[in-house]
């Protein structure tokens, strides 16, 4: 708290509101402007990364184009949940069970990497992956 000497003045080093002002706007726009230096294209992509947090490969759009897979909006819901469950675990290669649909997803990139229906699954093994998560 600052604090006003017998003659009126305040003991904080700043002898005028301009001071004040100056010092303390000035830093901001120091601040701020470390902001400027990012460009609007990354800036738009985190936008949409924060909109649409997944991301299908090519090889994943095909198989759920191929296998007639689509998605409800609560199933992609589920689907992300899933992937950012995964991600606080630390899992870099998850499946994820969304009802009888598989998931192979690169958790750090939130990418599906391919889309399985329980009845195309074949054998029932899944490899290169360090956890699953049921959603």
């Amino acid at each position: 708290m600052n604090q006003i000497n017998q003659t009126g003045a305040i003991r904080n080093g700043f002898h005028s509101i301009e001071q004040v002002t100056d010092t303390y706007l000035k830093n901001g726009i120091r601040e701020s402007g470390k902001t400027a230096e990012i460009s609007f294209d990354e800036v738009l992509r985190a936008k949409q990364q924060a909109l649409n947090p997944l991301k299908f490969s090519k090889h994943a759009a095909n198989r759920l184009n191929d296998r007639n897979i689509s998605l409800s909006a609560d199933q992609t819901k589920r689907l992300a949940d899933g992937v950012s469950k995964a991600g606080e675990k630390g899992i870099n290669e998850s499946l994820v069970l969304v009802d009888s649909l598989a998931f192979i997803v690169n958790v750090p990139n939130k990418t599906v990497v391919t889309a399985i229906d329980q009845s195309d699954a074949g054998e029932n093994i899944f490899t290169n992956i360090d956890g699953a998560v049921i959603v």
